[in-house]
């Protein structure tokens, strides 16, 4: 397993990570993702650790917790062999600080958080959105003194705009809190808007990239087609109304040349999805789900080999579309736009 550096930071990440967004499976999306229990998990962990891949990320808002319960459950006695992700800010219910980010619900979150994986400290802990209720320096004062604590060791975003990034490393800066190391995101071959505004800010702040739903729901998978109905087994039947929306000319064009470039290397359409993202510039991790040991092996096929330049160009090419406003690369904007070399 290749190691990557996170963003500016001393720490250090695989290439791929595990998403345990599969583990505990209640309520009717997370179900749809996975319903993984204990000894199922264990055997999972076990696998992800013999072949290097050493962060694991959940949530809170997971299965309202059972996905954090599960892992925790999964990882005794394994604990200084890996690195623990998770999220709050998002809803768990309906009290007055039962989501958002103000210092009352950071503090119980990390402290709940901490219960459920059963463990001292988060390696990596993400705001899961932004909360424009909660001044931006409670919440990284709030960090702050969870980092002096020693109950986490690094903070990331997910789901936040560039003008949220910036403004919280801003005050970060003023006030000398952590700064943000890595924004997990949504990005894939059908999915680049991440390029537009996203990746040349990591570029330039140094926040690494932990893609999350790299087959892009499922749409990636090699079961969609051209002139195929949906499989039944899909997932996006039933959670379709939370997923990134994807047109289906342009879904079924970018598929049908992943298929020949995977007939040509003898890889799998998933892997050849994962390699791309490995591939792009800022992307230090790729947050692998799995709802079975067969999918995690697969998923696992991803590194160890590289897609060619002119596999890579095919495509960049066959899954590009029109940035809107101001991103549009006008002729008086080419040579200015991303003059940082790739962070990977």
């Amino acid at each position: 397993m290749e190691y990557r550096q996170l963003g500016a930071s001393g720490l250090k990440v695989p290439a791929l990570s595990f998403g345990a967004g599969t583990f505990g499976g209640r309520g009717p999306l997370f179900s749809a993702w996975g319903k993984i229990e204990s000894n199922e998990a264990r055997r999972m962990v076990d696998i992800c650790l013999d072949a290097g891949v050493t962060l694991f990320d959940t949530a809170d808002v997971y299965s309202d917790g059972a996905s954090e319960e599960v892992l925790g459950k999964a990882i005794q006695g394994k604990r200084q062999q890996l690195m623990i992700s998770t999220k709050t800010t998002l809803p768990m219910g309906d009290g007055p600080h039962d989501g958002g980010s103000s210092r009352e619900r950071l503090i119980r979150s990390c402290e709940a958080s901490l219960r459920r994986l059963n463990t001292d400290h988060i390696d990596l802990y993400y705001l899961h959105a932004f909360d424009a209720r909660t001044p931006v320096e409670e919440v990284l004062s709030t960090l702050d003194m969870l980092v002096r604590q020693g109950k986490v060791r690094y903070v990331g975003v997910s789901n936040f705009s560039g003008w949220q990034v910036m403004k919280s490393l801003s005050v970060a800066d003023r006030y000398g809190y952590p700064r943000y190391i890595t924004n997990q995101t949504y990005y894939s071959l059908v999915g680049r808007d991440y390029e537009w505004e996203l990746m040349p800010l990591g570029q330039d702040q140094g926040l690494g990239a932990a893609v999350w739903s790299p087959l892009a729901w499922g749409r990636l998978t090699g079961k969609v087609r051209r002139g195929q109905p949906w499989p039944a087994n899909s997932r996006l039947h039933e959670t379709a109304q939370f997923a990134p929306p994807v047109d289906d000319e342009h879904l079924y064009r970018v598929v049908e040349v992943m298929e020949d470039i995977a007939a040509e290397t003898q890889k799998t359409v998933p892997q050849i999805a994962i390699n791309w993202l490995l591939q792009r510039p800022t992307v230090a991790t790729v947050v692998m789900g799995a709802r079975n040991e067969s999918q995690l092996r697969q998923n696992l096929g991803a590194v160890g080999w590289n897609l060619s330049q002119e596999q890579m160009a095919r495509l960049d090419q066959v899954s590009s579309v029109t940035p809107p406003y101001p991103y549009y690369p006008y002729r008086t904007q080419e040579g200015f736009a991303r003059v940082n070399p790739p962070l990977v």
